[in-house]
């Protein structure tokens, strides 16, 4: 495997190194020795999947706050997504910012979300499948997001009108989450 800095500090690209024969390949995709010296999390106590119907389909910006902000490594094991995270470390020079990939079943890619990231995707085919390793544990009350559509964040989603939750659809901005003073963005 090898690891791979993206225009965002501490996110990174996870590409797979297969070794291939007439069988198919053989490929590490996590090495708890190889995450820690690159200062990546290797203690990944959860791990999701998402399943999602139809083309178009939008999940996010999720992300959990402080003290429960969570590390995630994220790959999309069947079809394909544009996957999305956005900076909202307070003290970070590329707050707000964000990055996108394409991550499909067959680039055999993941990417390393840290925490102080919010984090989602939109489904560039039916039947698409993401696969979640995370850490800390999932805590409910502790489950925040952003807007998709933030005009502060200008995210360039592939396919307008998008199949979204109501939830999802209804999320702050990032001001008004930045300015809320009972809010606690994830550090």
């Amino acid at each position: 495997m090898k690891i791979e800095a993206l225009p965002l500090p501490d996110v990174f690209r996870i590409v797979l190194q297969p070794a291939t024969d007439e069988r198919g390949f053989f490929a590490r995709r996590f090495c708890a020795e190889t995450f820690a010296s690159h200062g990546l999390e290797t203690d990944f106590v959860q791990r999701s999947v998402s399943y999602n119907d139809r083309r178009g389909t939008l999940r996010g910006l999720h992300f959990q706050i402080s003290p429960h902000a969570e590390t995630k490594i994220v790959r999309c094991t069947r079809g394909a997504a544009f996957d999305v995270l956005v900076d909202l470390r307070p003290h970070s020079a590329t707050f707000g910012r964000w990055h996108g990939e394409v991550l499909t079943a067959d680039n055999h890619t993941a990417l390393y979300i840290p925490r102080g990231f919010a984090h989602g995707f939109q489904t560039l085919e039916d039947r698409t499948e993401i696969d979640y390793e995370i850490t800390p544990a999932y805590v409910p009350g502790f489950a925040s997001g952003v807007r998709f559509d933030d005009t502060d964040i200008g995210i360039a989603w592939p396919i307008e009108a998008p199949i979204m939750s109501e939830r999802d659809r209804n999320l702050a901005t990032l001001k008004e989450i930045s300015a809320a003073e009972s809010f606690r963005l994830p550090s």
